[in-house]
């Protein structure tokens, strides 16, 4: 039997209920490993950090809200059996045969979804090139400036600051800005 990797989608918000629910029927098939309808399934996720009240707070993000992603044979009885599941809408394809996802996108997906567990998340650092911004402490706490580069591996965002009326680049970290 071939196994291929397909996207359901369900019901907005419930992808992990539907993950669930679907790991469960896997656990529950008495058949042996390589002959189960569905192998596994999974809510591809990516762990980031944001602001929060000041606080960086680290939270995971579904890189595909609405959508599950499932390893199958796909089979009327596999069909049937994920389409029975509570909150599953459909199978993503054209017509009436679902489309498999392309191993390319399968081992894109399965890697960021491994990789945020061994590397460090990433922080959104929510301004842009061009923003104007006010510097809430440090030593240029109430200075205006205007962000020049965001520097996203280090959290840091360089910004430009007239310092005796002349344009100086300092480097902060982007917890001390704040955007107007």
């Amino acid at each position: 039997m071939t196994y291929r990797w397909y996207a359901i989608q369900t019901t907005a918000g419930h992808e992990k209920k539907v993950s669930g629910l679907l790991q469960r029927r896997i656990d529950e098939d008495p058949r042996p490993e390589e002959e189960k309808l569905v192998r596994r399934a999974l809510v591809p996720i990516q762990e980031v950090i944001e602001i929060k009240n000041g606080k960086k707070v680290l939270v995971e993000r579904k890189l595909f809200p609405g959508y599950v992603l499932i390893e199958t044979t796909m089979s009327q009885e596999a069909q049937h059996m994920v389409n029975g599941v509570q909150g599953v809408i459909k199978f993503v394809g054209t017509g009436r045969a679902p489309l498999p996802l392309r191993p390319e996108e399968v081992n894109r997906l399965l890697g960021i979804s491994e990789q945020s567990a061994d590397e460090e998340p990433k922080e959104e650092i929510p301004f842009i090139v061009g923003q104007a911004v006010e510097i809430t402490e440090g030593p240029f706490g109430d200075f205006s400036g205007t962000v020049e580069e965001i520097l996203q591996d280090k959290g840091k965002v360089r910004v430009s600051v007239s310092l005796f009326g002349r344009p100086t680049t300092v480097e902060l970290d982007y917890l001390q800005l704040r955007g107007h």
